[in-house]
């Protein structure tokens, strides 16, 4: 399961390489190259607030393009909860290339494991009425990783992308018209998900009426929830519901009393704190050739 928890390896290895080019294009570490060369160091990554922990595979993946002989152990995994104080891992090598690679790879970490921590909070909050949704509410570049700290916070990944599946949204029914918009779909994209928005319980209505596979509930009060919830329940095929729009960690216990089957939360992935966590470099240890 932990591996689940985890973005691409390819993701990884594209977002680490932009990273460092960003911190060392055109003349590279110009502070680094002071230290010693002999120097090696023994470093501990740190957390300075609780929360959960995402991202080890990026901060391992800065050191390793910075320079092979780092070695770095984790004393836990993505998906694991931390408290302050906790050790997370150790780094081990030439201590200027540590340095070199030590911003990039906290800024993944404390990054990636904000967007988990928050998520595990909303999580936490549903209490288990519904499951908590991201959104493409992402940092450019970076939303395989954040959805992969979702996962590591415990929530579930929507579409990756405008190609997984047809989520019509109200202002492509302005043009569609819900029943359109589905016919549309099935008719252009035979075999794929039909997701279409609806602000209202009649739009509902109409969407399960004419097949959608999972219907958006945008900005619904409760009692609105509670009828489409009531509608699909009754309906030869019921379709996924998705409840969205404003959820905060206070309301989100009710919208998942409703039944809903998923609560879509932006906040998760744009709005996430970083958690704080540090690396403390070692004193530096200078190594004498052998013979």
């Amino acid at each position: 399961m932990p591996e689940a928890l985890h973005p691409p390896v390819h993701a990884v290895r594209d977002a680490v390489a932009r990273a460092l080019a960003e911190d060392l294009t055109p003349l590279g570490d110009l502070t680094a190259v002071l230290v010693p060369a002999g120097a090696t160091t023994t470093a501990t990554f740190g957390a300075r607030a609780a929360g959960v922990l995402a991202g080890t595979r990026c901060a391992a993946e800065a050191f390793a393009q910075v320079d092979p002989s780092i070695t770095v152990t984790w004393s836990l995994d993505d998906g694991d909860t931390v408290e302050a104080g906790s050790v997370i891992g150790t780094v081990v090598g030439p201590l200027a290339s540590v340095l070199t690679a030590e911003r990039t790879a906290l800024n993944f970490l404390g990054h990636l494991s904000g967007v988990a921590t928050a998520t595990r909070r909303f999580v936490d909050a549903a209490a288990g009425g519904a499951r908590v949704w991201d959104t493409r509410k992402t940092t450019p570049g970076l939303r395989s990783l954040e959805k992969a700290a979702v996962r590591a916070g415990g929530g579930a990944n929507h579409r990756g992308n405008l190609s997984d599946w047809v989520l019509v949204k109200d202002n492509h029914l302005s043009a569609l018209g819900v029943s359109g918009a589905v016919a549309a779909a099935r008719d252009r994209w035979p075999g794929r998900t039909v997701h279409i928005e609806c602000d209202t319980v009649a739009q509902a209505v109409e969407a399960i009426e004419a097949g959608a596979d999972a219907l958006l509930l945008d900005n619904m009060a409760l009692d609105d929830l509670r009828a489409c919830v009531a509608v699909a329940a009754s309906s030869p095929r019921r379709p996924l519901l998705e409840a969205s729009g404003g959820i905060t960690l206070e309301s989100i216990g009710a919208v998942a009393s409703t039944g809903v089957d998923m609560i879509s939360v932006g906040a998760i992935t744009n709005s996430a704190p970083v958690l704080d966590i540090g690396l403390d470099i070692g004193p530096a240890i200078d190594q004498v050739p052998e013979g």
